[in-house]
């Protein structure tokens, strides 16, 4: 699968797509509609991915969107991403995530943070067959993100990591983590330092994956390190700078899920649109009823809202302007958009809607993961504040 890199667009232009990006879009749907959608209910049941879809992700190229060509990627764009993001996301939200995090998170951490040793390392093989994930969280630091219990010692030739991490997306297929940990408790939020963690380090385990109330087939896991030994060359960025590592990166990964918010709420409506024109009642379809149009209106409408965020987001973080604004309000408004339009779809589809053979309640479901992850709603709305008062 090939990608663009094409030029940044000028702000006025911002929801234009070129004739590289349009084909792009077309050929992640392919996929999504002739590989994905067939597993959903089987992986949704199994609570798993398929082993051959994440194998099919990396040799079309989903895997390494913005990775340089020179590791391996496609050299492509953020926005080129989250438009992968959205396609996937229309029909299933587990796989999408599976995607957004290995991309906006771990390989965006690797471009900004990396240094040449560890990008030659590193980056082809996210790029070729080695799944990432981002370890930040923990028990008692989820919005307070700098609240880690985790430690990191020195111990000369390596550090020894020891704490747990939750909430990890990838857990079970990742085999490369970004893992943060404080090597100075006292030091607050500059003691927080990245480190690189290969899944076989010594003292290094994946423990509990979470039974969820959506996103099922993602696997979201526990992270145990017993004095995990991690070289020092592994440290990502520098020593006590861990904080800016996860602030920046963390940013970028709004974006994507705002776009995996708004793939939920575009296959959700396109689910309704398509029942309520065969649905009938009182001797038509209940689509023609001025009261279901209003509501698919006001659905359409709020969709639209959603993709003006999340795609302007996007081009103004491809043209290298700021974005950490609108970057929380797309997150922030694209999961009301996919809570609100997947519920009303359940609606339109009667006692239909509420039962596992039709697709509007695993919509829903996903939905609600929106307003959590990433920054909760609440953290997105102290962001935004922030940022018009100062």
């Amino acid at each position: 699968m090939s990608t663009a890199t094409g030029t940044a667009f000028s702000v006025p232009a911002l929801t234009v797509l070129s004739e590289e990006e349009e084909l792009f879009r077309a050929s992640v749907r392919e996929f999504a509609e002739g590989e994905v959608r067939p597993r959903v209910e089987a992986m949704e049941h199994a609570a798993k991915l398929d082993p051959d879809l994440i194998k099919q992700c990396f040799e079309l190229g989903l895997m390494s969107i913005e990775s340089p060509e020179e590791y391996g990627g496609a050299g492509s764009t953020i926005f080129n991403a989250i438009v992968a993001i959205e396609e996937l996301a229309r029909v299933d939200a587990s796989i999408s995530v599976f995607v957004d995090v290995h991309n906006t998170l771990v390989t965006n951490a690797f471009m900004r943070w990396a240094n040449d040793d560890q990008k030659k390392k590193y980056m082809p093989q996210l790029a070729e067959g080695r799944v990432g994930a981002y370890a930040l969280s923990e028990a008692g630091s989820g919005s307070d993100a700098f609240a880690l219990k985790t430690r990191a010692v020195d111990k000369g030739d390596h550090f020894e990591l020891t704490g747990q991490k939750l909430w990890i997306t990838n857990g079970n297929e990742a085999e490369i983590f970004i893992v943060f940990a404080t090597i100075d408790p006292e030091a607050g939020y500059k003691g927080i330092t990245a480190f690189i963690v290969e899944k076989q380090f010594e003292g290094f385990s994946v423990g509990k994956k979470e039974d969820k109330l959506g996103i099922r087939a993602s696997s979201t896991t526990e992270l145990i390190l017993d004095n995990c030994k991690v070289p020092k060359e592994n440290v990502l960025g520098e020593v006590g700078k861990g904080y800016k590592v996860s602030i920046e990166t963390l940013n970028e990964g709004r974006i994507g899920i705002g776009a995996q918010m708004l793939g939920i709420a575009q296959g959700a409506f396109e689910a309704a649109l398509k029942y309520t024109a065969e649905r009938e009642q009182f001797g038509q379809s209940i689509g023609s009823f001025q009261g279901v149009q209003f509501q698919l209106a006001e659905m359409a409408v709020e969709i639209e809202a959603t993709r003006l965020l999340v795609y302007n987001a996007a081009r103004l973080k491809d043209a290298g302007k700021s974005f950490l604004k609108e970057a929380a309000i797309a997150k922030l408004y694209s999961s009301r958009c996919a809570e609100h339009v997947s519920s009303k779809a359940i609606e339109l589809f009667g006692g239909y809607g509420y039962v596992k053979d039709y697709p509007v309640e695993k919509f829903w479901r996903d939905s609600k993961i929106g307003a959590i992850y990433e920054g909760t709603s609440n953290m997105q709305l102290q962001t935004i504040a922030k940022l018009i008062t100062k």
